[in-house]
Parts: C-alpha cells; structure tokens; sequence
C-alpha cells in the first residue's frame, strides 16, 4: 500500500489555500487579472516556505484551459497533468544535478519552440544558484528577451551566490518564514480534516521545531504520527524532539534565577536522563531569557509559550533586566560554543555552571558578580601578620633593596562626606524599605526615592526627572505590592517627578559601605604585621584594593 506524506498530500493547488506569503500572492493575482505579467520571476526563501508550490500554481494560472486567472479550475487537464507533474510545457529543471553548460544549451535550444498543450511553456528551474558561471552566462540573454510564450520561474534558498545580471533581468519575491501560529493552525487544520487525534501542547512544539518552514512541520507531524500509531500526544513529541516540557524548563530557569546549587543538579540529572537535544533546549532558553525581558520592559500583556504566566512573572521580579541580559548573552554564546565542548551535555552543564557562577549576590545595588566577589568566611582572607615572613632576614637579595613605603595618609581612603541629618519620614521610609524583600525593576525604584510626606499608610515620594524610566508601572506596581505586605494595610504611593533634597535609600547604602570601607582600611594600616612588612619590604597598601563583608 502506499502512502503520500502530508507534505505532498496537502500541497496548496490554489492561491487561497496557500498559508502566508500574501505580499507575494497580492502582486501575482493582481498582475495576472491586469495581463501585467513579467517574462521571469525568482522567489527567494529558505526552505520549506512555498517557492516552487507559488510556481506551480502560477503555471496552472497561465495554462489553465478556462483562460489566464487567478483562480485555475483544477479541473481540467492541463490543471490535473500540472498537479500530477505530467504536464509537458512545464519543464521543471533541478539545478543542483544540470550546471554543466552544455545542459543549459540543451534547454535554450527548445525555447524557440511552441508550447504543445499549453499557453505558455513554463521553465521552473529549482536552486537556481546552483549552475554554474558559464551555464549564467549561456542564460542571459534569453532570460532578458525569451520569446512571447515562455516564462521562466527561478526557485532559490540563496540569492547572494546569483549574479547581478541575472538578479536585474527577473521580478524578485523574497518569502518570509512562516509564524508559529499559522504552522500551528495548518497543522490542526489537516489533522482534523484527516480525523486525527492530537494534544495542543504537542502541536505547538512541533510548529516551535519547525522554525518557520511548513514542509519541515508537516515533517515532523508526519514522524510524530508515526511514533504515536496515528495520535499526536505530548510527551510523545518531546520524546521524539528531545526537548523537555515546560515545567522543567520553568524549574531550570528557577534553579538560575535563586542560584540554587542544589535544584540545579537535579534538574540536570533529569535533563541527562531524557537524553535531549542540548542545542535546542539552549534556544529554548534564549527564547525564555528573551521573553522575560520583555515582560520587564513592556509590562504584563508579554506572554510566553514556553512557561506559565505566573513562572514569566516571577522571573521578571526575580532578575534584575542587567541579569537577564547577561543570561541571554552568555547563553547565546553557550550555544555558539556547543560544538566546541567534548561532547553537547558537558557543553550545555558548563553553560549552566557559567549562569550560576555570574548569578550576582542578594543584596541589590551593591551586588558583585562571582568574578569579584568578597570573600566568604570558609575562605577569608588571612591577616597581613600571619602571611609576613618569619624570618625576615631570610628573604631573598633581590627584595633586600626596598622601596620607599607610602605614607599612611594616602593608603587610607577619603573619609565619606557627612550626610545632612535625614527628616523622620525619610527614616521612616528607609526602615520600611530594609523590611521588605526587593527584586528588579521594584528595588531599582526604591532606591531612587526621596519621601516627602506620609499621613498614615500614604506616602508621597520624589523622584528625579532624569530617571523617569524607573517609574514604569511594572516596577511601581511590585513596590506597592511590597509595601502592602510589610505593613500588612493598604497603602499607597504619590510618585512625583521633581527634584527634592535629601538622601535616597541608594544613596545612603553607598555612604555606608565607604565608610564601612574606609574604616576597614584604617584597621588594616593599623595592623602590626601590615607595618613590618611596609618598613622591610617597601610593601604599600592599593588604595581601593581591599574587599569587606
């Protein structure tokens, strides 16, 4: 028994049945209801988008025995030889296997011939880019003036290696990929024209794996039925993809967003044990880091298709938009790197261990990525006496000759300017902030506020006009959420743009931790050990080098 794949079977016959491309479908209908027709035409697109279908049904428009339309019958002959691809004034030429010029003399040579069923003898020439210089040469000149009843249209994914005399003698038509979402309606539709079971999750990772090519998404509808036996059901698909399903995504995206050591093992074991395509779950990623950043810059009607929307919400809040650029970029070159790595799954773990590793520390503005951060104490520094010399004597000739020591003034750093006196309500606001637990977008605006007054719950606030883009209704709406829940009231916030005096909750984390650096270098200079080692050696201390907790 034989078996038409869908992508055969479901072939557009008409210009109304095809999916997309109405930019290109506009210009040949309303050129052939107004006899405006060009002797060559070339369609241009990656594969799978409907390049040598549109030629076809053009053929069928040209040659259609009730007359030119743009709506052939398919019901005559020469529509029913078209469609079976017996019709024989439609020469359709592969020029992958016919570059040799001697070929393209062979086919010029019948140009001059009429059509014998036809109106028009059609050359459909596939991967046109594929014939040789000589072979371009050969078809120039027909190409620029062919006789009255012949038309040659040109097929192509790569119309860089065409030459520019072949590009300006031919009506150019470049197909774009196909949306997810008309892969995704195709494909429903003809699964329930065929009376075929499906899950809509499965649907829509199978038009996410087709990347915009219709032909591949039938493809891989036609494996899915297969390994289905005639259902398509969602973890079937992803079996067969090697993808994972959204929850673990969400749980991997989680893992890196609270630098969790802990669920991220896990959650790489379970990935290992699936056996996935590495490469595609890294773009799964990059789709996901892309979909969170823009639910933290343009606002809450972002969807994504990958994860829930209460997941999408919590990474937005959970990130700063610095982080989430930096995971795209670094999983974007993870990805560009794949191939490098000894094999895909110590490429794709090391990406992961590369995001955890540059996940900043809790603590806001002040974060350091994994790069320079302070010391812990399981690996604190040690003390400046307990690595001096116990014999200083015994060092080498070649440190004998010291340099001249620093003063001590200028080891020390400046002291911090005194902060005016805060007002009770700017008090009152920096306890309340100190209280709540703030992420992203919501701590980027509270450390910019200045308060101006507060009656009960109500707060006025100031912010400065120049950083107007912190007061996105995103970032207000999880302060005010955050505020709500520390006070355990309804509470409201009157941000005004304006410039007012006082210091912001930034401003005053900033003064604290120079003067907490300031005094640690003063205790530092002070050390008995750090002195030995200046007086022998001509050590000095850098200024600014030392890192606290």
């Amino acid at each position: 028994m034989s078996y038409l794949v869908l992508a055969r079977k479901w072939r557009p016959r008409r210009f109304s049945e095809l999916v997309g491309q109405q930019h290109v479908v506009r210009a040949l209908v309303n050129g052939i209801e107004s006899g405006r027709l060009h002797h060559a035409f070339l369609f241009t697109g990656t594969r799978g988008v409907g390049k040598t279908t549109i030629a076809r049904i053009l053929a069928k428009a040209l040659n259609c025995e009730t007359g030119v339309s743009a709506e052939p019958c398919g019901e005559c002959s020469s529509c029913k030889d078209i469609d079976a691809g017996r019709f024989v004034d439609l020469l359709e030429i592969d020029a992958a296997s016919r570059t040799k010029v001697d070929d393209t003399r062979e086919l010029l040579d019948n140009v001059i011939y009429a059509p014998s069923r036809g109106r028009y003898k059609v050359y459909l020439i596939d991967e046109v880019h594929m014939l040789s210089a000589h072979s371009f040469n050969a078809l120039l000149k027909t190409l620029e003036e062919p006789p009255p009843h012949v038309k040659f249209l040109l097929a192509t994914t790569d119309p860089q290696k065409l030459p520019v005399t072949v590009l300006s003698r031919c009506l150019q038509f470049s197909l774009k990929r196909l949306e997810r979402a008309e892969i995704d309606g195709q494909m429903r539709r003809i699964l329930d024209a065929e009376e075929l079971s499906y899950e809509l999750p499965a649907i829509a990772a199978l038009a996410r794996a087709a990347d915009g090519s219709l032909r591949d998404g039938l493809s891989l509808l036609d494996q899915a039925l297969a390994f289905g036996s005639g259902s398509v059901r969602h973890e079937d698909v992803l079996a067969m993809l090697g993808t994972i399903d959204r929850k673990a995504l969400a749980n991997l995206g989680t893992a890196l967003m609270q630098g969790d050591r802990a669920a991220l093992r896990l959650e790489l074991a379970r990935i290992a044990e699936l056996s996935v395509d590495y490469s595609g779950l890294l773009s799964e990623l990059l789709v996901l880091w892309h979909d969170v950043a823009a639910r933290q810059v343009l606002g809450d009607d972002v969807e994504s298709e990958l994860v829930d929307d209460d997941v999408l919400l919590q990474l937005a809040e959970g990130l700063s938009p610095e982080d989430t650029q930096l995971f795209y970029q670094l999983t974007l070159l993870a990805r560009r790197d794949l191939d490098l790595a000894p094999d895909h799954r110590t490429g794709f773990e090391m990406a992961m261990l590369r995001l955890l590793a540059f996940r900043p520390l809790p603590g806001g503005d002040e974060r350091q990525h994994a790069g320079t951060r302070a010391p812990t104490q399981q690996q604190a520094p040690r003390s400046p006496s307990a690595s001096a010399p116990a014999r200083p004597e015994a060092a080498p000739k070649a440190m004998a000759a010291p340099v001249r020591a620093m003063p001590m003034a200028t080891s020390a750093a400046i002291p911090a300017k005194p902060a005016a006196p805060a007002s009770a309500v700017a008090e009152a606001w920096f306890e309340l902030l100190d209280r709540i637990d703030l992420r992203g977008p919501s701590r980027e605006l509270a450390g910019r506020l200045r308060a101006l007054e507060r009656v009960g719950h109500s707060w006025k606030l100031a912010l400065a006009p120049s950083l107007e883009s912190l007061n996105s209704e995103f970032a207000r709406r999880g302060l005010e959420a955050a505020v709500r829940a520390a006070l355990g009231a309804e509470a409201s916030l009157d941000i005004q743009l304006r410039v007012a005096e006082g210091e912001t909750w930034a401003e005053r984390g900033a003064r604290a931790r120079s003067e907490h650096m300031a005094a640690a270098e003063q205790t530092l200079l002070a050390d008995p050990g750090l002195q030995a080692l200046t007086q022998e050696f001509g050590a000095r201390v850098v200024p600014g080098s030392l890192q606290v907790d």
